[in-house]
């Protein structure tokens, strides 16, 4: 299959297109940044999910959609809700008026912590919940896969390590641990918050297209996520111990009060028995320690290209 890819250029978006290149499928990437398009391998499209004829434009291009395309955020979708909003909700309600259109099969990737109240998961959850309505009532073929923390190689860092827009877990408290300064964690770390390997997240969702391709509409989200959940605490003390282990200097952790639009001590987490239905062993899923070593191995291997510590940090 042609396969449309919403976001294609981001931190995922990569990974599916890989994942497809290696099941025989062909890559369209739909993106509206111009960054990394000249060493792609596959084609690039350039367009804004907001725009609907874009949309259309693309699934007539296409024999599937995967949509990943969002605004991210947690805290930083609160204060300013409405570019989540829009770019969201109606994304998403262009992509799935442009599969009904050509009667595309395709895959919504959904957020794990759809419980929370801030702008990110609520317009989210709202775009899973059309899904099921137009799986049910405009005769779409639309898998929902609902996505946990991914983590890996290639994920940005935020300021002041490299000029990502949304601090993500991972990084942060990589660059922190590996250019000796603290590791902050919001609310202490207590939340429970499961991490999965980005490359068992594109597994995931090429497997639920291609489920979705053989006339397979499944009744649940696909959740992503391992088979053991962990804290973010558990998860910075183990990269903290990774970075020692390498032969850098044991970093503190700090405590930060909870930030807004989060959940302290929240206990929900994904069900990988789901992978299941798209062909996945949940045991199969690459873990924590595997994962996060090599993700440090990558940090250590980039400095000074993909990231860097702050000057007042280097140079002391």
């Amino acid at each position: 299959m042609k396969v449309g890819v919403t976001g294609g250029n981001g931190f995922i978006g990569r990974y599916v297109c890989e994942e497809l290149v290696s099941r025989g499928h062909i890559p369209l990437v739909f993106d509206h940044r111009g960054k990394a398009d000249r060493d792609l391998p596959w084609e690039v499209m350039r367009g804004d999910i907001r725009d609907a004829t874009a949309m259309t434009e693309l699934a007539a291009h296409s024999d599937a959609i995967i949509h990943l395309a969002a605004v991210l955020g947690t805290q930083e979708t609160i204060t300013n809700p409405r570019p989540a909003a829009e770019t969201n909700l109606m994304g998403g309600l262009n992509f799935l008026e442009a599969i009904a259109q050509y009667d595309l099969p395709g895959v919504y990737i959904c957020v794990g912590n759809h419980w929370m109240d801030n702008s990110y998961s609520i317009s989210k959850t709202a775009v899973e919940r059309f899904v099921r309505m137009f799986n049910a009532h405009r005769g779409t073929r639309v898998n929902n896969v609902r996505v946990v923390n991914a983590y890996g190689p290639r994920q940005q860092a935020a300021p002041p390590f490299a000029p990502g827009k949304v601090r993500k877990i991972t990084p942060a408290v990589i660059c922190r641990a590996l250019s000796g300064m603290p590791v902050e964690l919001y609310g202490g770390g207590t939340q429970i918050s499961d991490m999965v390997w980005v490359g068992d997240v594109a597994r995931g969702l090429v497997s639920a297209l291609e489920t979705a391709a053989d006339g397979k509409v499944l009744d649940h989200p696909v959740e992503v996520g391992p088979t053991a959940s962990s804290t973010i605490r558990e998860v910075a003390e183990l990269v903290i111990d990774l970075c020692v282990e390498r032969g850098y200097p044991r970093v503190p952790i700090a405590d930060l009060p909870m930030r807004p639009g989060e959940t302290p001590d929240t206990a929900v987490t994904a069900q990988p028995k789901t992978l299941l239905s798209v062909g996945i062993e949940p045991s199969s899923l690459v873990s924590i320690e595997d994962g996060m070593a090599r993700t440090v191995d990558w940090f250590i291997e980039t400095r000074g290209t993909h990231w860097d510590a702050p000057q007042a940090v280097a140079g002391a």
